[in-house]
């Protein structure tokens, strides 16, 4: 069972700078409690280290401690491109500096922030050992928006966060700070919304998995009614409502039986394909499923899994798409598969990219894969849109969302 906010539709907040200049200190202080290791010696954290808590009234949240930008270390860069990974997760950027101290690691972290896009504030830690001069502080709103003074001494716990929050308001814009319909509008308050959940081996033990739990809260949230069965009870489900449903929501996998048994009149869709449109650009991802028809011997396919999970004899990713790609195109297929935090940097080496429903990273993380994709001319879908182009129904599930069929036709 879901029990609280999953990490991917939490507000996602990283920490950046020098080793030793106080990031995890200022986690703890805003946190109320020792999360994060600190200690005198220079590169206590070594990767990142993520921390979810409630920041109210911001709402769930999840930091993100990284490493420092100066790490001399050995495995410096590879800290480095970790910790510039997760600058391309969060959805705000906190640059931490010293008083009186600004390097040209700070100027370059700042550059990165404004690259990526990330809106940013600046603070100024340690300032109850030394206090940063006007000029100083004058300097730093020249160059971001908020500034911070931070203080790890009794009784600034309340000012320094209290700041920080106001700072956080202002920089998230209001869309982030609501939860996002998964439904898209397709269930109306007072609707309906029948949910096929097979039960089979992929299928975690005594729970949900997350697409299904966030769908039956989605319809809680919005004042609708959630009927939920198995795939080989969906007719009696069917037969059993006074009236049809507006939308009909099934696992990937079973999404030729619905369509089949689903009337014609009735919506229907996938909880993958609902992912699609609230993670990524669902219009994208059907344009890309097109390339199937196109694809030739020796085409290397990329699969992108968003976890690390223990892959089952027949796992989606790994076995049933690659089989069900090479039946329906009759071709020779090189297929990869990265999970996990893993995005290739040689992206430009596959003709076409099938992404799983993106469930456990953020909206953000998964546009940024989208983009570096399309940067090196790859197209990207996502299972669900592959998986119902693969078994001939994918029109009959985007009639939820006509742009998205549009582009189909089109």
């Amino acid at each position: 069972m879901m029990e609280k906010t999953p990490k991917s539709m939490r507000i996602h907040i990283g920490l950046f700078g020098r080793t030793n200049v106080g990031k995890s200190t200022f986690l703890n202080l805003v946190a109320g409690q020792d999360v994060a290791i600190t200690s005198p010696q220079a590169g206590t954290t070594t990767d990142p280290v993520e921390k979810t808590m409630e920041l109210l009234p911001i709402g769930p949240v999840v930091f993100t401690d990284t490493g420092g930008v100066d790490d001399a270390t050995g495995l410096g860069d590879k800290r480095r491109e970790r910790m510039f990974a997760a600058l391309r997760r969060v959805d705000v950027a906190v640059l931490m500096v010293e008083p009186e101290r600004w390097t040209e690691h700070e100027e370059r972290l700042l550059r990165e922030m404004e690259s990526a896009g990330r809106p940013h504030l600046v603070v100024v830690g340690k300032t109850d050992l030394r206090k940063p001069s006007d000029a100083f502080l004058a300097r730093l709103r020249a160059r971001s928006p908020f500034v911070v003074e931070s203080a790890a001494a009794p009784g600034q716990r309340d000012r320094v966060v209290h700041a920080f929050k106001a700072a956080l308001g202002q920089l998230l814009p209001e869309s982030s700070l609501q939860m996002p319909d998964l439904f898209g509008g397709a269930v109306p308050p007072g609707g309906v919304a029948l949910l096929i959940i097979p039960v089979d081996m992929e299928a975690p033990k005594g729970r949900l998995i997350l697409p299904q739990a966030q769908a039956v809260r989605a319809a809680l949230d919005g004042s609708a009614i959630a009927v939920v069965a198995k795939e080989t009870e969906y007719r009696a489900a069917l037969s059993r409502l006074s009236a049809p449903p507006d939308l009909v929501v099934c696992d990937s996998q079973v999404v030729d039986r619905m369509v089949a048994e689903t009337p014609a009149e009735v919506r229907c869709t996938t909880f993958s394909i609902l992912l699609a449109r609230l993670k990524g650009d669902l219009t994208a991802m059907v344009k890309a499923a097109r390339i199937i028809d196109d694809l030739r011997d020796g085409d290397r396919i990329l699969i992108g899994e968003a976890c690390s999970h223990h892959a089952l004899e027949d796992d989606i990713g790994r076995r049933k798409i690659p089989r069900w790609l090479r039946e329906k195109t009759g071709k020779e297929l090189q297929i990869d598969v990265v999970a996990g935090r893993d995005w290739p940097a040689d992206l430009e080496k596959y003709r076409l990219a099938i992404h799983c429903g993106a469930c456990m990273i953020t909206r953000r993380e998964m546009l940024y894969r989208l983009q570096t994709a399309g940067g090196r001319g790859v197209p990207m879908t996502n299972y669900g849109v592959a998986i119902s182009y693969l078994k001939g129904v994918l029109p009959r599930v985007l009639e939820p969302f006509p742009e998205a069929l549009a582009a189909l036709k089109n």
